[in-house]
């Protein structure tokens, strides 16, 4: 049976008539907008205990402590306000007046579009909140990246989302994709991306982070998810932004296993040309979601549970992992350069450079489609460490100098070899050579 989509107010005029449900509002960014909708739904006595926006960094400071990276648009800043807001709700609401109360803190910090529209707006979103009166506390959090570009269609998407929140946590926790579904209610395609959900508490015993925040890139509301060698789901930048990163990419389901060993010696022939040091690299693995994607219209639980053991199985490898649908190495590029790394290597097959540089490969307009790739890949600072293949063919090991080229994009092919910007990993072992 297909979910009722309620409107953005009557979502909010159904929590107030609510006489269970009370709590707070606490936002720093963008304005009360959230806070608004339930005013102006009405009935909001019945739900509002208080509202308030500390915008100056003395009064956010005096109320929930510094931030010691001098960012306040973190899940660090958030965590700190809904622990500190829920706190209050409980020391202060207390006698008969509240026994039947079950109390809530809303909060969220947010960076819209500034005036010269030269910043990258984003922001998180959390609830801490009780279902019965009395009760143990849950929290659901959010990030998201706002993107219109409009400043105030972006406050207008932050208070429906901050809307859709509070209703979520009441009336859809019982189901967490239905949860999460419901984030984006009422809101147009491409006004924002989640790309990161993180649930705790006792309503959330069973819940998976991997499973959870794969959910999000399989619904489409992000384009990739990354996790720690512990398996916790990292908002990107947090993790990425002045990091060296270097990535080896596969595909789900591949019928090879990843070349650790060629992959390892990419790391370190990276950390060598780029002088990076031990402290600052972050490895990953990637993992393509798109072939599963493709095979499946609708993914079941039974898909998303084995996609998520395949990522559980790479971080038990050490190394950080990040699920993607990025089908290409620009559009992996594009992600990685909204983090604002150092630098970055991406270990990929040769058998795939030559698939790029192959004109056949290409419906039309050929050198157009070519050179925004490469344009898309090569101005981030990225470069490309090649692994070689062996052509069953020919029994020939394939690297950048025999590599097949399409005449037209060999001065490009080449010029990108010379430059160092793609590179062949240096001192293989021809039993690591995989046939392609």
């Amino acid at each position: 049976m297909a979910r009722e989509v309620l409107e953005t107010k009557r979502k909010a005029l159904k929590i107030n008539l609510n006489p269970t449900i009370y709590g707070t509002f606490a936002e720093i960014g963008a304005g009360q907008e959230v806070a608004r909708n339930f005013f102006t739904a009405g009935a909001a006595s019945g739900t509002i205990a208080k509202t308030m926006s500390a915008y100056d960094m003395a009064f956010s400071n005096s109320i929930y402590g510094a931030e010691e990276s001098g960012r306040y648009v973190t899940k660090s800043r958030l965590d700190k306000m809904i622990h500190y807001e829920f706190g209050l709700l409980t020391e202060r609401l207390f006698g008969p007046k509240y026994d039947d109360k079950a109390f809530f803190a809303f909060a969220d910090t947010v960076t819209t579009l500034n005036f010269n529209k030269s910043n990258d707006p984003h922001g998180w979103l959390g609830i801490r909140y009780q279902t019965s009166p009395g009760g143990e506390p849950n929290d659901i959090i959010f990030h998201v990246r706002l993107l219109d570009s409009d400043s105030s269609l972006q406050q207008n998407v932050l208070g429906v989302l901050g809307v859709n929140l509070v209703y979520a946590a009441y009336y859809y926790h019982e189901n967490v994709q239905e949860m999460i579904e419901s984030l984006v209610d009422n809101l147009s395609f491409g006004s924002v991306e989640i790309d990161l959900v993180s649930v705790n508490g006792p309503l959330f015993m069973t819940a998976n982070d991997r499973l959870v925040n794969l959910y999000l890139l399989a619904k489409g509301f992000s384009g990739a998810a990354i996790f720690d060698p512990d398996g916790r789901a990292e908002q990107s930048k947090d993790i990425l932004y002045k990091k060296d990163v270097m990535i080896l990419r596969t595909k789900y389901g591949q019928k090879s296993t990843p070349n650790f060993d060629l992959f390892n010696r990419a790391v370190e022939q990276f950390k060598r040309s780029q002088q990076v040091s031990d402290d600052n690299i972050i490895v990953m693995i990637e993992v393509l979601m798109t072939n599963l994607l493709d095979d499946h219209t609708d993914l079941s639980n039974e898909d998303l549970d084995l996609f998520t053991k395949r990522a559980e199985e790479l971080c038990a490898t050490g190394n950080h992992v990040i699920v993607s649908n990025f089908t290409r190495n620009h559009k992996l590029a594009q992600y990685l350069a909204r983090c604002k790394p150092n630098s970055v290597g991406i270990s990929t097959n040769i058998a795939n450079l030559k698939n790029i540089f192959n004109s056949s490969n290409y419906r039309s307009h050929y050198t157009d489609e070519l050179l925004a790739y490469i344009s898309d890949l090569f101005s981030k600072n990225v470069k490309l460490y090649a692994y070689p293949y062996l052509d069953k063919n020919n029994s020939q090991i394939i690297t950048t100098r025999n590599m097949p080229v399409s005449p037209e994009a060999k001065p490009l092919f080449d010029f990108l070899v010379q430059n160092n910007y793609i590179t062949d990993i240096d001192d293989y072992d021809t039993k690591d050579v995989k046939t392609v």
